[in-house]
């Protein structure tokens, strides 16, 4: 296995680099950004104040093209647009802004926050459960056979995402944060629920931790008694933002033992890796990350949002797929926008995703079209647009539930009319004359 002399490698190849960061207040200290007019670096200021902010060297140094912004991709995925807010917003927190009246600066920035959806798919309402009467804090349980797990030392990512649908855990307001303070209730809640097969450790990035506490999450979940649990994933973009983390941080190694010793349990480790386009997986340290990982006995599993801006092209997906399958990693998932945050800047109508993942899978054997899409992350559960067609006369989307809150509902397939301009599940009415859909139905 490579993590034991992992270490040695990276001295020699790579050199140890530091990990330093930028967010919101140091934005005119990224030198690059002097390309930019000063309008454009105000509007900037006054999204970065709503929105979250956060960007590391290695991202600016080493995947973004420079010579093609604000065009370029990567800079669209980490560096914030005005057009991000909708006119209206912008415009509200800018006249603020220019005010220097932090009083009124904060109460705007927190209408305008809650005007952007913060927990969509009833993140809050209905997905935290509850153990003897009591919230289990920093856990959620959708879906009958996982949980998720949000540790408190992992609520940060390396660079933040502009579409993530979690901006709302890294503003600082604690009222928006989903947040464990320990693993103790995690473990209370996986002895009463033997139901549960996977945990999926998420975040924020759990990767940003030191390996001796992304251990002290994990380790007990490998004793007899959570034999039950048989997969367990971790949600991280540190691959691709900070693929160091397996490199050359001093703890690389030690993090690599960890996943060597899940293995080792008994225990099927997924790496639930986040990329939005394939130009992250050009460096050749990003390349030497993944060839870690899969060297210890984990499974990369890559998903992603389609996202106008960054990836609205069917050449881009189907090239993604295909680097990845050569690198071994599985494509998994083809997700649309959330319907939070940014999303008037990244959504793409429904109709549009199916034919950019039509042509992307055309384009590419077999053995990469595992990804699944596109797929809506909503409130009853995971619905994949499986096409268009016209049924009796009827011109409709096909739709299949995945994955639901009620199990009885996974792999059911529906339908809805045809709308050229829907964007989310809850712009599409029943097709065939219904009232309503199968799983509205009281």
């Amino acid at each position: 296995m490579i993590a034991s002399n992992g270490g040695d490698k990276a001295e020699t190849t790579f050199g140890e680099q530091r990990f330093k960061v930028f967010t919101a207040k140091q934005l005119g200290q990224i030198p690059q950004l002097n390309r930019l007019s000063e309008q454009q670096r105000f509007d900037m200021k006054v999204v970065a104040s709503v929105l979250p902010f956060r960007v590391n060297e290695y991202v600016i140094n080493e995947l973004i093209d420079w010579n093609n912004i604000p065009e370029d991709p990567i800079f669209q995925l980490t560096f914030p647009q005005k057009e991000m807010l909708a006119p209206e917003l912008y415009d509200k927190v800018a006249t603020v802004f220019s005010l220097n009246d932090k009083s009124a600066l904060n109460d705007t920035i927190r209408e305008v926050r809650e005007a952007l959806n913060p927990h969509p798919a009833g993140q809050m309402e209905h997905n935290i459960p509850t153990l003897d009467n009591e919230t289990v804090q920093g856990v959620q349980h959708k879906y009958r056979e996982t949980v998720l797990f949000f540790p408190s030392s992992g609520q940060v990512c390396h660079s933040y995402c502009t579409f993530c649908f979690r901006w709302a855990q890294f503003v600082g307001d604690k009222d928006l944060r989903i947040a464990a303070k320990e693993s103790g209730q995690l473990q209370d809640y996986l002895r009463a629920h033997p139901e549960v097969t996977d945990v999926l450790i998420t975040g924020g990035d759990p990767l940003v931790m030191k390996t001796k506490n992304l251990r002290a999450y994990l380790e007990p979940l490998l004793s007899p008694e959570f034999n039950h649990v048989r997969t367990i994933r971790i949600g991280s973009k540190a691959l691709t933002f900070w693929p160091q983390r397996f490199v050359t941080d001093e703890d690389a190694a030690d993090l690599l033992r960890l996943f060597e010793e899940v293995q080792a349990a008994g225990k099927h480790l997924a790496l639930m890796a986040h990329y939005n386009h394939w130009r992250e997986l050009e460096p050749e340290i990003a390349r030497e990350a993944v060839r870690r990982v899969r060297n210890t006995g984990a499974q990369i599993r890559a998903q992603g949002p389609l996202l106008a801006n960054i990836n609205d092209d069917a050449e881009v997906w189907a090239r993604l797929w295909q680097t990845q399958v050569e690198m071994g990693i599985i494509p998994y998932y083809m997700f649309v926008e959330r319907d939070t945050g940014a999303r008037h800047y990244f959504e793409v109508p429904l109709v549009k995703a199916w034919e950019i993942y039509q042509d992307a899978m055309q384009r590419v054997s077999g053995i990469a079209r595992t990804a699944r899409g596109p797929s809506m992350s909503a409130h009853p559960g995971k619905v994949e647009i499986q096409g268009v067609t016209e049924i009796n006369g009827e011109k409709v989307f096909v739709l299949r539930m995945i994955q639901g809150r009620n199990p009885d509902w996974v792999q059911k397939p529906f339908f809805a009319r045809y709308d050229e301009q829907a964007t989310w599940l809850n712009h599409l009415q029943p097709a065939f004359g219904e009232e309503h859909f199968f799983f509205e139905e009281t």
